[in-house]
């Protein structure tokens, strides 16, 4: 193939004269937006040590009150972006969250689509479409786009999440923005358990329920009893994982990005297929290494990283005695809607 032309190489009257009418040449940038043969992803695998970031989280409690922060956060932001983008890959935004006894943020609603896995702590709640849910280590929380949403906490001990949410995505097509409550509350009620029963749904007479999300909590007790049944069910299966899904429809439990929960068992190395989505890990239990193409990280609880898309993975508890329980984000859902997702080898 044939060596593309350069913008130096145009007259410097020329290129003036382009700019000054909005116009751009396409032939000296064609190459960085169509690479050869695979794309050439800004996001690095990276990773993020929850030992070295607790500290730093808690310090942010004693420096900032929750009335100034509104939401009290530390963004896992991906130096392939740039830490200014606070993001974590092309379409994922990462943070730590603390809430502190006593405290409770006000409610708002927001166009990106979050969701909330809980790392450590006792006694908050969040309140999403009126509905009260507990945070459990362990638990995944819903908070779709545009549903009212609340944090509190009734107990003694800081409470921690990830917050995953599609932020990079919306705020890149302008769609993001947010709407406070102005001081009125979310909550009225509790969470219902309708569609928390593996295998079957409620089926309304005549008429199907027409709430878009039906289930919003996902808590950790099932979810870990569902991977370590479909483990011994399935003594030869390489991968113990399963997806969060919206019950109503089988479909992912968003719109935008795929979750899932991954069980690796007692020394078992696993190499993921190489498909174009990025991936986050996140360590619920356990010791892990990741091997991201040349890089390896050893995860222990709690801690977080970030695999580009086309790139080689592979996963390798390192216990000999005791299964590891990762929780997984991915792009999969958006790649399938816009036809681009691919896996290769």
């Amino acid at each position: 193939m044939s060596e593309l032309g350069r913008l130096e190489d145009l007259p410097h009257d020329y290129v003036a004269k382009l700019k000054r009418q909005n116009l751009v040449p396409l032939w000296p940038s064609l190459r960085a937006l169509l690479p050869p043969g695979r794309p050439r992803p800004q996001t690095r695998a990276t990773q993020w040590s929850y030992e070295a970031l607790r500290p730093l989280l808690l310090k942010a409690g004693e420096l900032t009150p929750i009335e100034k922060a509104e939401r009290r956060v530390l963004v896992l932001a991906n130096p392939g972006h740039g830490l200014e983008k606070m993001q974590a890959s092309a379409a994922i935004y990462l943070g730590m969250q603390l809430l502190l006894p006593g405290e409770s943020t006000p409610a708002h609603r927001h166009t990106p689509n979050a969701v909330r896995m809980i790392v450590e702590g006792q006694g908050a709640y969040t309140t999403v479409d009126g509905q009260k849910y507990p945070m459990c280590r362990g638990d995944l929380i819903l908070t779709p786009s545009g549903l009212w949403h609340e944090h509190g906490h009734e107990g003694d001990e800081p409470v921690v999440w990830l917050d995953v949410l599609d932020l990079p995505l919306v705020h890149y097509i302008e769609a993001s923005y947010h709407v406070g409550a102005r001081g009125e509350t979310a909550a009225s009620g509790t969470g219902t358990r309708t569609y928390a029963q593996g295998g079957v749904v409620p089926t309304p007479l005549f008429v199907r329920a027409d709430k878009a999300y039906p289930m919003l909590h996902y808590p950790w007790t099932d979810t870990r009893a569902a991977l370590e049944s479909l483990a011994v069910a399935e003594p030869e299966l390489a991968a113990v994982q399963v997806s969060y899904v919206n019950p109503a429809t089988g479909d992912d439990a968003q719109n935008i990005l795929g979750y899932y929960a991954l069980m690796l068992r007692p020394a078992q190395a696993l190499r993921l297929p190489v498909r174009s989505p990025a991936s986050v890990f996140h360590l619920i239990e356990g010791c892990v290494d990741v091997q991201i193409e040349t890089q390896r990280f050893t995860l222990v609880e709690a801690d977080t990283c970030c695999a580009p898309g086309y790139c080689e993975v592979t996963l390798t508890n390192r216990s000999g005695d005791a299964a590891a329980f990762l929780f997984i984000a991915d792009e999969t859902p958006l790649h399938r809607k816009l036809g681009i997702f691919e896996t290769r080898g």
